[in-house]
């Protein structure tokens, strides 16, 4: 397609950890999640910031996430079409929000020109989806195309959590009652897994080292079995995500170049809205093949 035919902006929303500013500099537009917080609404990183955040969920405020409203999505994007002809809209994984079956309805009413991505990422990949789009958009493709090839790509990539605590998982009812008492009891650290739609148990750790351990061996494994093994050309992005835990993030990092010399590891916050269910204190690894154009 002849890149001066049509002029496609990228849009994700804030699960993908990417903040307002770096999304300015990126060339990306991020729609903010919501929160309601002690019956008040909240949005990431406009009126709530990381640190407000887990300051509230350690005073045990009550904490939901909520998809936006489809009035503050198709404003978005009405405001980004006076400017871009087509918009590729990737928002938080199909499995774990219904924001992305809202969007795909509400795109009906705009003819084509918004192509909302499922593609089942959240966080770092997610945020690496984004960075894909963009990719593609420079290489003139339509925004069809673009929404084509990433959920082609889907399958692509792996998260790995490890969790502080079973505590919020089970006020959210993600798990039973009974299972996380045997978490607490025996301090256990459970690593849970999102592939594709949902977020499951992977595996317990007795210890933090342990279970960072578990996680590498994970990603280790995707990679030899899924991704085309471990090559010179490094073709696979590395990313480690966390829940107000950054000096362990960044200990990781080291732990973790060690395993994996020479590669590129990015670092971010996990999104808040996947930190109100696990609490502070998480630790997560990921990684997503680089896109072949």
């Amino acid at each position: 397609m002849d890149k001066s035919m049509s002029k496609v902006a990228v849009i994700t929303d804030s699960n993908s950890g990417i903040t307002q500013s770096q999304a300015k500099e990126m060339g990306i537009f991020v729609l903010p999640m919501p929160f309601f917080i002690n019956d008040e609404t909240y949005f990431e990183d406009i009126s709530l910031t990381q640190e407000q955040f887990y300051e509230m969920l350690k005073g045990g405020a009550d904490i939901h996430t909520s998809q936006p409203s489809p009035d503050s999505v198709m404003q978005l994007w009405d405001e980004v079409l006076k400017e871009y002809d087509e918009i590729v809209h990737i928002p938080m994984s199909s499995g774990l929000s219904s924001s992305c079956q809202s969007a795909i309805m509400l795109a009906q009413e705009y003819e084509g020109k918004v192509q909302v991505v499922n593609n089942q990422r959240i966080s770092v990949t997610q945020r690496q989806s984004a960075l894909d789009a963009k990719l593609l958009v420079s290489k003139g493709m339509s925004a069809l195309e673009i929404k084509n090839f990433l959920e082609k790509d889907k399958f692509n990539s792996s998260i790995y959590i490890m969790l502080d605590t079973l505590y919020y998982l089970k006020k959210g009812g993600r798990i039973t009652p009974a299972a996380a008492a045997l978490g607490t009891l025996l301090k256990l650290k459970p690593v849970l897994q999102i592939q594709g739609e949902k977020l499951d148990a992977f595996a317990k750790a007795r210890t933090t080292n342990q279970g960072k351990s578990i996680m590498i061996n994970a990603i280790k494994k995707d990679i030899e079995t899924r991704f085309g093994g471990m090559t010179e050309d490094k073709h696979i992005w590395l990313q480690i995500a966390h829940t107000a835990n950054a000096e362990a993030a960044e200990a990781y990092k080291a732990e973790i170049l060690e395993q994996f010399p020479g590669y590129d590891i990015h670092i971010d916050p996990l999104s808040l809205s996947v930190a109100c269910h696990i609490g502070p204190g998480a630790l997560a690894f990921a990684c997503c093949r680089k896109i072949e154009v």
